[in-house]
């Protein structure tokens, strides 16, 4: 358990009690998001003046006496496991990972062992863990699709990108492996997304009333009569995106069992290609880029010229 205490200066008189923590505990790069700190005021780990205050809209007065109360975080016991990571890049904050498709990134029922996350814990001594179990996940890949991630080493890493994600500051690009000719030389796909009607864990495009925008730009590459290599861009981050905005648009991923039956290969042919950010700590934007996969280059080679 971690105790906090401060006292407030006449520039925060008035101002909310959650507001103040949450400035406070950014300067000192605790890595405490603001709804995590609402959550300890309604649980009654503050204290204003000695008296315990459970409303995070509380205003404070000059000179008042505040005292945070942290408790360690109890999460699953997860077992790290000696899997073989390559990484592109790291240092005190961040790793930038290559992660193989067939690999989860993360435990969650019916799997918690030989995920990116049990490979991490291995590898890494200082992991974020603002999502206990998750523990260094800032964002994620589907098992089948390889490429690059950011993992977080610390708290404060962690909650700077995942403001870089939300306000769609963090540029990713991919390639895709597509069955036909596509024929624009480049589109943006501007289709809502939501869950399937039927198929609870399949997404779907559409405009119903429950669907949410989201936008994804391509540029062909290659082309072939049959097939088409394509680089992508999501804007927006919706689950299985670039998936279900190729699958409604009539060009299906190879290998996509999920949005296509007849697109056949090894696996399924997205690779996330890029990543590029601003280092938390740094401030300067950095970009990665991982090689093309040996399937794909196989595949374009016989298949596209």
């Amino acid at each position: 358990m971690q105790e906090y205490t401060l006292r407030v200066c006449v520039e925060n008189s008035g101002k909310r009690l959650d507001v103040v923590l949450t400035d406070a505990t950014k300067e000192k790069k605790l890595g405490i998001s603001r709804t995590f700190i609402q959550d300890l005021i309604r649980k009654g780990k503050v204290m204003v003046n000695g008296v315990k205050i459970n409303k995070p809209h509380y205003k404070l007065k000059s000179d008042d006496e505040v005292k945070l109360i942290i408790e360690e975080k109890k999460g699953l016991s997860l077992e790290s496991e000696d899997i073989p990571l390559e990484v592109i890049y790291e240092d005190e904050d961040l790793a930038i990972i290559n992660k193989p498709a067939g690999m989860v990134v993360h435990p969650a029922p019916g799997n918690y062992t030989h995920t990116l996350v049990n490979a991490l814990l291995y590898h890494f001594k200082e992991l974020s863990d603002i999502n206990p179990t998750r523990p260094g996940i800032v964002h994620r890949l589907d098992k089948d699709t390889s490429g690059l991630l950011v993992i977080a080493k610390n708290n404060f890493t962690h909650l700077n990108l995942a403001q870089q994600f939300s306000r769609h500051q963090v540029k990713r690009k991919y390639l895709a492996l597509v069955k036909g000719r596509v024929e624009f030389d480049e589109q943006t796909v501007e289709i809502p997304i939501g869950r399937h009607p039927y198929r609870r864990k399949s997404m779907s495009a559409g405009f119903g009333r429950k669907m949410k925008f989201a936008k994804t730009y391509y540029r062909t590459l290659k082309r072939s009569r049959d097939f088409s290599l394509l680089e992508l861009e999501p804007f927006t981050g919706r689950t299985h995106q670039i998936r279900v905005h190729l699958s409604a648009l009539g060009y299906p991923i190879l290998g996509d069992t999920k949005y296509s039956k007849q697109t056949k290969f090894s696996r399924l042919a997205l690779h996330a290609k890029s990543i590029g950010f601003i280092h938390p700590r740094t401030k300067k934007f950095m970009e990665f880029t991982s090689k093309i996969p040996s399937e794909f280059k196989e595949f374009l080679k016989e298949k596209i010229t």
